[in-house]
């Protein structure tokens, strides 16, 4: 990327722009972000994503008081899916919306301070709806990601325009959903758009004026490049070896999105981000382990380099994209990661150097493997699980169909799950349902679905999809459970206060004890919950918010499943709970 004059004077603007306000956020503040309880300023209340708050105020005993304080809506017919995590900073909340929308409001009042909607072409093409899960702070700006694929930094105070750049082009699929990532005063970003054969990558830039450092590439055989001062590129080193797993030429369109966004870890020193499906979903196009696809990836944030990777599902066949979050923790003395797989497994793998140190279903049933190695770290494939190869079908149409568990939505999609250093468990929202599978002949072309494949998604049980799960990353016992109809699409947050918060589709923000999974609490909040909910602190106030609005992929792609659940409400709108007085 070239810069010229204009970006320099820019530049220059931006500092001097900085320079005028009095306090911003730091790159001290964020690493401590999981321990203060007056802000929240990381998608995941802190960068290693456990969602645990030290707060207490709010607890098993009080939470049956818990009243609302305030709500805010999002307001004009852009409704669909919200799933944005809120942040909370010098008396503001910043929380985005459906249609690449982004709002500042009165912490305390529910006040619209000013509202940014970004000016959207015609021609994006997101998947799984027209979501966006959060922004990043840094300094005085508030930082997002676009549908079209741009990331747009804005004054904190005004709403005004900072600095914008384009990441690439949304005409060939590409997009942005994911919470930006900051770490180690770096500004990390991956794209969305694997359905559409994009790469997947992770950039990472200068947060105060969106200048490129490095960028790395998921899929192997790409090449990697930092940037100097000036925004000139020079190589980084390829992505892993050209053709040693992907065979032929579909490695240039590879997939691989990082369409969730990554975690770090100040201990390890490592940025975790998670890789989708390869493309096509065919596997039978495309031999090999297809690296580094469907994996979780460790990079060392200033240099951009791998420092270790594990692929959950090797030469993936099933859309189980690896993106779900890595999230660390402590466990006899070293620092690990956790991992509940779209493919069904729950991973623990030792942060540092990414080794396997267990591995277990957390979900009933799974038909594509029986199991992981725990020595290689490969799955115990089932070979009649995996979808049929075309050619070998009816005139050449058609693979055999196969029915495959979990659907291909995930055994955990994009709901983030939780982590208490108190109760040393997980919290996990899962998701019970399974889908007919087939192949189908399928080529590249730009801004295409490339998919070759089709499904149906079924639910397997009467009475549940969802189930909230308490899960022991030692034993790999699930504690407890707490079923839900409809699948559980939002994310988790557990307290010190003894309480797990998660939300339904079916619109209730619910509490329950986290050591038996009772429920103590539940509000209905007029549209379903598909984002994870947050609290802070505000002098003697603890505070607990969620955003609320029916949306995101099932009711897209969810098939039978999308039937069950089409009375559902579409909305969008914030809710603010405390305790109440009387």
């Amino acid at each position: 990327m070239k810069r010229n004059l204009i970006a320099t004077l820019v530049g220059m603007m931006v500092c001097g722009a900085f320079s005028a306000h009095a306090a911003g956020v730091t790159d001290a503040m964020i690493a401590n972000d999981a321990k203060a309880p007056n802000n929240v300023l990381s998608w995941g209340m802190g960068t290693q994503g456990q969602r645990f708050s030290p707060l207490t105020q709010i607890n098993t005993q009080t939470v049956g008081k818990l009243v609302p304080a305030w709500s805010f809506s999002f307001g004009g017919e852009k409704q669909r899916g919200q799933e944005s995590q809120p942040l909370i900073y010098n008396g503001k909340m910043f929380v985005t919306g459906s249609y690449s929308r982004i709002y500042a409001v009165d912490m305390k009042t529910g006040t619209k301070l000013w509202k940014y909607e970004h000016r959207l072409p015609d021609g994006i093409m997101p998947c799984c709806d027209v979501v966006n899960r959060g922004a990043a702070l840094y300094d005085n700006l508030v930082i997002f990601g676009t549908l079209d694929a741009q990331l747009i930094a804005l004054d904190q105070d005004t709403g005004k325009i900072v600095w914008k750049e384009k990441v690439d082009d949304y005409a060939a699929g590409y997009s942005m959903s994911a919470a930006p990532l900051i770490a180690n005063g770096l500004l990390l970003t991956g794209v969305s758009g694997g359905e559409f054969g994009v790469v997947g990558r992770v950039e990472a830039r200068n947060p105060r004026t969106g200048q490129l450092v490095w960028s790395r590439p998921m899929i192997e055989g790409h090449m990697g490049y930092k940037y100097d001062k000036d925004g000139k590129a020079t190589e980084n080193g390829v992505t892993g070896t050209v053709n040693k797993s992907w065979p032929g030429d579909l490695w240039k369109t590879g997939g691989g999105a990082t369409w969730l966004g990554g975690t770090y870890d100040p201990t390890t020193k490592l940025a975790y981000f998670g890789t989708g499906n390869p493309a096509p979903w065919n596997s039978h196009l495309r031999p090999g382990d297809n690296l580094y696809s469907a994996s979780t990836v460790a990079l060392d944030v200033d240099t951009g380099k791998i420092k270790w990777s594990y692929q959950t599902t090797p030469h993936d066949g099933w859309d189980y994209d690896g993106v779900n979050e890595f999230v660390t923790f402590d466990m006899d003395g070293k620092r690990m990661g956790g991992k509940a797989d779209r493919n069904g497994f729950f991973y623990v793998i030792d942060a540092k150097d990414g080794k396997l140190e267990n591995a277990f279903p957390f979900v009933k049933k799974i038909t594509w493997a029986s199991g992981i190695d725990l020595k290689t770290g490969r799955p115990n494939y089932i070979e009649s699980g995996r979808p049929g190869d075309p050619t070998k079908g009816e005139e050449g149409k058609k693979g055999a169909t196969v029915f495959a568990a979990p659907a291909f939505l995930g055994a955990k999609n994009q709901m983030p799950m939780a982590y208490s250093p108190q109760t040393k468990l997980f919290y996990v929202p899962a998701n019970e349902w399974g889908m007919d599978i087939w192949n189908e002949p399928v080529s590249y072309k730009k801004g295409g679905a490339f998919l070759g494949a089709g499904f149906t998604i079924h639910p397997l049980n009467e009475d549940y999809i969802g189930a909230m799960r308490a899960i022991d990353p030692k034993t790999g016992k699930i504690v407890w459970e707490v079923k839900n109809g409809a699948p559980l699409w939002g994310g988790v947050m557990t307290t010190a206060g003894g309480l797990v918060f998660y939300g339904t589709p079916e619109g209730f923000l619910k509490a329950v004890d986290a050591k038996t999974g009772k429920e103590l609490w539940k509000f209905q909040t007029g549209s379903g919950v598909v984002a994870p909910p947050v609290t802070w602190k505000d002098g003697d106030t603890q505070y607990v918010a969620v955003t609320s609005g029916w949306g995101g992929a099932v009711p897209l792609w969810g098939g039978e499943v999308a039937k069950k659940v089409n009375f559902l409400e579409q909305g969008g709108s914030v809710w603010v709970f405390k305790l109440s007085s009387k």
